[in-house]
């Protein structure tokens, strides 16, 4: 089984990712790919 490269997200890059609209929190799909290393198309 190949080893999993990990790292740390702190909680102040997650929190500057969370939107507010229309008094619901959101992610951008963008926001989500960058913080688990993912590509958007």
């Amino acid at each position: 089984m190949p080893k999993q490269e990990t790292s740390i997200i702190t909680n102040e890059i997650i929190v500057n990712k969370i939107y507010l609209f229309r008094r619901v929190k959101v992610m951008l799909d963008s926001d989500l790919a960058e913080l688990f290393g993912f590509e958007t198309k």
